[in-house]
């Protein structure tokens, strides 16, 4: 028998020799990947989009990992949802100071929408998981986290090469990249503060996937022998979608301005149209979604070249439904999503637990082997339903968004739509005043305004007449639209045409259902009309 001096001596020496990547084996890797604007045609592994897109990588995904068929998006909007992503929190829960002033302006009542901030002193997913010893890194498209500062551009047209513009375009691209190291990321590269159309300089405003895919490539590089979380965040297939601001358009152009030298870390542009010819695929946005398609190719090729492919788990998730964007109907919340692995997970190929993207937090902690205390999070982790312990991990779903909130329980849903009183009092000059500024924003882009009538309905999202552009696809889609209280028979009604609320026979249920969503607001900041009538 070896002496025991002999035995821990040779284990010491097997530690020294083995990578470091090795050691923390028992740490996966983990990749979000988040795409935006997203239709549900466009997934080959969803009935809507089954054999109509050229997208290899994305297949792979779903072929050798588990497709979340019940996927849900707590708030439908670019950055709360993000915000639920990122914090594993519920969007009224922010505290950024434009968040909590609109609060104020809106009599108490917490209105989402672009402007629910992670700030500096906000706990999110990157500082826990550095904390555990992870190297975090964020390439793409921010739009959630607060940034301080920005300079704007006098002119929308002008030549971002002047002196003055290139300081601009500095300034702002260094105040976004630290604001996301201050949230807690050790890297933040090719970043875009918002969607490229609003870096303020129009020459600049087009896509740029090779360039976001350079940036995490380099993330790959440099932390490679560490556990990592990389959040990659794509502005496609997101407008601006039209060829000659996306993949048609400069490839020098970046969000800080012109590179010297295009990277080449993905097949050339010029090969997409003839790859989706040569496979038969046609139609609306298969060009970007190809694109984006390359950037997840190049990502696994690195992991492959480093042998990092069999300890990393992949989710790919659309930021929020595309059909019903800025409301809380079907098209807009369900937004199905998948996480892959090497070697797949216990549930299989797919699964239709009701999950939300509040819990994404949650479940890659747990993955990560990170404990927090109860509360932390509004969101439960799903790894039990991945590993097929459990079927379900929620009872219901609360959304949120604008001036609406609603409830799935069970086959059953309710919205609730609620305006403050200042709303329902707006004058006809007020309203009028609001569409214009509204409209002068839009003509200043080049854009066409949604609704020229003054005198329009609010949507459930905002307070300009007629409704914005986000939410246009769904303005007033549907009889009950305008109604303050909604309630759907899911399984019989998927698209929500019937509005049951109003029928004597649906009382007792409509009282349930009320209640349900009280035991939500009662837990969470802001007013909400009657259903909750102080903070």
């Amino acid at each position: 028998m070896k002496p025991l001096n002999t035995i821990l001596f040779s284990m010491l020496c097997i530690a020294t020799v083995l990578p470091v990547g090795a050691v923390a084996a028992d740490k996966p890797n983990v990749i979000f990947f988040i795409a935006d604007d997203m239709y549900t045609e466009m997934f080959n592994c969803l009935p809507d989009g089954r054999g109509e897109n050229l997208t290899p990588n994305l297949d792979r995904l779903a072929e050798e990992g588990t497709v979340l068929l019940n996927q849900y998006v707590v708030s439908p909007l670019c950055t709360p949802s993000r915000y639920n992503c990122l914090t594993g929190r519920f969007a009224s829960r922010a505290t950024n100071e434009k968040f909590v002033t609109q609060t104020k302006n809106e009599g108490g009542q917490t209105v989402i929408q672009w402007n629910t901030f992670i700030t500096a002193s906000d706990k999110s997913l990157p500082g826990y998981l550095r904390n555990a010893g992870y190297k975090t890194g964020m390439v793409g498209k921010n739009h959630v986290y607060e940034v301080g500062g920005l300079e704007h551009f006098d002119d929308y047209w002008d030549d971002p090469r002047k002196p003055e513009n290139a300081r601009k375009l500095e300034s702002n691209y260094q105040k976004t990249r630290q604001a996301i190291l201050d949230a807690g990321f050790d890297f933040a590269e090719s970043i875009y503060f918002d969607n490229p159309s609003y870096i303020g300089l129009g020459q600049l405003a087009v896509q740029n996937m090779e360039w976001i895919a350079q940036g995490g490539i380099d993330f790959i590089d440099r932390y490679k022998d560490d556990p990592f979380f990389l959040y990659f965040a794509t502005t496609v297939p997101h407008a601006p979608s039209d060829a000659e601001r996306s993949w048609k358009a400069d490839p020098l152009a970046t969000a800080y301005g012109f590179m010297d030298k295009a990277p080449n870390v993905m097949p050339p542009r010029d090969t997409l149209e003839p790859r989706l010819k040569e496979a038969g695929v046609e139609g609306y946005g298969k060009e970007l979604v190809l694109w984006m398609d390359d950037a997840l190719g190049a990502l696994l090729d690195r992991l492959e070249k480093h042998g990092l492919i069999d300890n990393t788990i992949i989710f790919f998730f659309n930021d929020h439904g595309q059909r019903a964007k800025g409301h809380l109907y079907q098209g807009g919340i369900l937004n199905p999503s998948l996480v892959w692995r090497s070697k797949g997970f216990t549930c299989g190929s797919s699964s239709h637990a009701k999950i939300q993207n509040i819990d994404f937090s949650p479940t890659i902690l747990d993955f990560a082997g990170v404990e927090l205390p109860d509360g932390t999070f509004d969101g439960k982790s799903f790894k039990p339903v991945l590993d097929g312990e459990k079927e379900e991990v929620h009872d219901s779903l609360f959304f949120e968004l604008g001036y609406a909130r609603g409830i799935i329980k069970g086959d059953y849903k309710y919205m609730a739509i609620r305006y403050p009183e200042y709303a329902e009092n707006m004058s006809m000059e007020e309203r009028t005043r609001t569409l214009a500024a509204y409209n002068e924003t839009r003509f200043r882009m080049k854009a066409e305004p949604a609704n020229y009538d003054p005198a329009a309905p609010f949507s459930h999202f905002s307070t300009v007449p007629g409704g914005q552009t986000a939410e246009n696809e769904s303005y007033g889609r549907t009889e009950a639209y305008f109604d303050s209280d909604q309630l759907y028979n899911l399984k019989m009604d998927p698209k929500e045409m019937k509005n049951l609320a109003g029928r004597p026979e649906n009382e007792a249920l409509l009282k349930q259902m009320k209640a349900e969503l009280k035991n939500y607001l009662v837990e969470l900041p802001g007013s909400f009309g009657d259903l909750k009538t102080t903070d």
